[in-house]
C-alpha cells in the first residue's frame, strides 16, 4: 500500500501528516502551501510547519508512468531489463576468467614454492648428514684437494711415483705391508696342499639347492642388490649394497637386519665387511668411499680419493689399508683411519678407466680391470705395472685372486672366464660361458678349492680340473634376476648370492 499525498495525488518522497486534518503530504508542497496561506488546505484551520509530523517509510515505490502500460512500452522495458541482465552477466564472466588467472598464478607460485623447500630440506639435510660426517675427522680436506695437482705432477712421462711419496707412502707403512706379506706366506707354506678336512667334498657342493631367500633387504621402488659381501671372521652376517643407496648389514642365523646405513647419494656398487672389527666399507659412482660402524650404524669416515665413480674396492691384508679403483683412471691407496689417499697412480700411457680392483692375498700385488680388456697387475711398494694380462674382449667386470697365492681368475664383457698363472704371467685356461653371460661376480672360496661364478646363473668349479661341479638358475630369468654378487661360507659350508631381483639367497644341503 503506497501513501498518496492528498495535494498531488502522488506518491511523495518527503511524506508527513498534518494533525489538523490528519492528511497526508509532501512536504515540500504543504511548507509552500502553509509559507503562503497558513492554514490546512484540507479544512482551512491554522496549521504552521512546526506541527508537520514526518513519517518514516522505506523507500517509497512510485506507480509506473500511464505510458508503461502500453504493450510496446512493456516489450521496451523488458527489453531494457534483459540488455541489464547480459551486460551483468558479462561483467560477471569477466571477472571470474579474471579471478581464474589468479588462482591459477597462486597455485604455481604454491607449487613452485613447495618444490623449492622440498630442494632446500634435501639439501640442508645432505649438508648436516656430511657435516655430521666429517666433524670428527679434521684431516679429510687435504685428501679432497690432491687430485687435481696430481695429473700435473705426474708429467708426461707416466711417473705418478712423484705423487705418491708427496702423499705419504712412508717407509713405515712399506714395512709394515712387508712384514704381513713374510707372515702370511709362511702361513700358506705351513698349509702346503693340504685340503682342510671340514671342507665340503665337490659331490656333497654338486648337490646343494636353495635353502633361504629373503627380498626385503632394499628398497623395492629401486630393486636390485648390486654387490655383497661375507664377514670373513663369522660368515653368518651378509653384507649388501643396492641400488637405493643404502648398504644393509643381514644376519644370516637370526634372518634379521643388523643396520642399514644410509649416507650415499647414487647407488653402492662395491662392498667389503672388515675381518676383525665391526666396520664395513662401501663404494659408489658418487665418488665417494665410506667406512660405517656396524654397531653405531653411522658413517665415521669418508674417503675422497677420485673424482668419478668408484669402480672397486678392496681391503688389505693388514685390515688398515683399502684399495679403490675408478673411471678417473686412478687407483688409490688409502688410510681407513684417517680417510687420507697415502698413493695415488694412473698408467698415463693407457689413459682408460679402471673397473675393478683386488688385492692379491700377501697384500704386495693386486690386481685392477680396465674397460679396454686389459688385466694389469700393480707391485704395490713401488707403485709400478709389473705385468699385463691381454686376450678378454670388452671391459673386465671382475677379477679374484686363488688363497694359493697361484691363481687369478677373470671375468669380462666376452662371456668368458679366464684363468692366469701369476708364476708363469700366462693364460692357461678359459672358460668359455653361453653366448651374452654377463659375468657379475668371481670369487674362490678360503682354501682356493672351488671357484664360483655369478652372472647370469650361478656355477661352482673345482679347480686344478676346472670341471663344472654347480650350475643352477635360482634367480628370475630376465635381467631382473642377474647374479650380481656370490660368496663361499666356511669350508664351503654354504654358498650366498644375491641379485638384481632384490633378493638375498642361501644354498646348501
Amino acid at each position: 500500500m503506497s501513501l498518496v499525498c492528498a495535494i498531488s495525488n502522488e506518491v511523495p518522497e518527503h511524506p508527513c501528516v498534518s494533525p489538523v486534518s490528519n492528511q497526508v503530504f509532501e512536504r515540500r508542497l504543504i511548507e509552500k502551501f502553509i509559507a503562503e496561506n497558513g492554514v490546512d488546505p484540507m479544512n482551512s484551520q491554522p496549521l504552521s510547519e512546526e506541527q508537520l509530523i514526518d513519517i518514516k517509510v522505506s523507500h517509497p515505490i512510485r506507480p509506473k508512468a500511464p505510458s508503461s502500460t502500453s504493450i510496446p512500452a512493456i516489450l521496451k522495458a523488458l527489453q531494457d531489463e534483459w540488455d541489464a541482465v547480459m551486460l551483468h552477466s558479462f561483467t560477471l564472466r569477466q571477472q571470474l576468467q579474471t579471478t581464474r588467472q589468479e588462482l591459477s598464478h597462486a597455485l604455481y607460485q604454491h607449487d613452485a614454492a613447495c618444490r623449492v623447500i622440498a630442494r632446500l630440506t634435501k639439501e640442508v639435510t645432505a649438508a648436516r648428514e656430511a657435516l655430521a660426517t666429517l666433524k670428527p675427522q679434521a684431516g679429510l680436506v687435504a685428501p679432497q684437494a690432491m687430485p687435481a695437482s696430481q695429473p700435473a705432477a705426474g708429467g708426461a712421462g707416466g711417473e705418478p711415483m712423484e705423487v705418491s711419496e708427496q702423499v705419504g707412502m712412508t717407509p713405515e707403512i712399506i714395512q709394515k705391508l712387508q712384514d704381513k706379506a713374510t707372515v702370511l706366506t709362511t702361513e700358506r707354506k705351513k698349509r702346503g696342499k693340504t685340503v682342510p678336512e671340514e671342507l665340503v667334498r665337490a659331490e656333497d657342493l654338486s648337490k646343494y639347492r636353495q635353502v633361504a631367500s629373503h627380498a626385503g633387504l632394499h628398497s623395492a621402488s629401486v630393486p636390485g642388490i648390486l654387490c655383497m659381501d661375507l664377514c670373513p671372521s663369522d660368515t653368518n652376517k651378509v653384507l649388501t649394497g643396492g641400488a637405493d643407496k643404502n648398504v644393509v648389514v643381514f644376519d644370516k642365523k637370526e634372518e634379521q637386519i643388523i643396520a642399514t646405513l644410509k649416507g650415499h647419494t647414487k647407488k653402492v656398487t662395491s662392498v667389503i665387511y672388515h675381518p676383525s672389527q665391526s666396520v664395513v666399507f662401501s663404494a659408489s659412482p658418487d665418488s665417494t668411499i665410506r667406512v660405517w660402524s656396524v654397531t653405531g650404524g653411522n658413517c665415521i669416515q669418508v674417503v675422497r680419493a677420485h673424482e668419478a665413480s668408484v669402480t672397486g674396492l678392496s681391503l688389505h691384508a693388514t685390515g688398515d689399508y683399502l684399495l679403490s679403483s675408478s673411471e678417473d683412471q686412478y687407483w688409490a691407496f688409502s688410510d681407513i683411519q684417517t680417510g687420507q689417499v697415502l698413493t695415488k697412480v694412473t698408467d698415463e700411457a693407457a689413459g682408460v678407466a679402471l673397473t675393478c680392483a683386488q688385492f692379491h692375498p700377501d697384500g704386495l700385488i693386486f690386481g685392477t680391470g680396465t674397460a679396454d680388456s686389459q688385466i694389469k697387475i700393480w707391485d704395490l711398494k713401488e707403485r709400478t705395472n709389473v705385468a699385463n694380462f691381454p686376450g678378454h674382449s670388452g671391459p673386465v667386470t671382475s677379477i679374484a685372486f686363488s688363497e694359493n697365492g697361484y691363481y687369478l681368475a677373470t671375468g669380462a664383457q666376452d662371456s668368458s672366464v679366464k684363468l692366469w698363472d701369476l708364476r708363469k704371467l700366462k693364460n692357461f685356461k678359459t672358460i668359455a660361458l653361453d653366448n651374452n653371460y654377463e659375468v657379475k661376480s668371481l670369487v674362490f672360496d678360503q682354501s682356493g678349492t672351488y671357484l664360483a661364478v655369478g652372472g647370469s646363473d650361478i656355477r661352482v668349479y673345482i679347480c686344478k680340473q676346472w670341471s663344472e661341479v654347480l650350475n643352477f638358475i635360482i634367480h628370475t630369468h630376465d635381467h631382473s634376476g642377474l647374479v650380481t654378487g656370490v660368496a663361499f661360507g666356511d669350508n664351503a659350508q654354504f654358498l650366498s648370492s644375491a641379485g638384481m631381483d632384490r633378493s638375498l639367497k642361501f644354498y646348501s644341503l
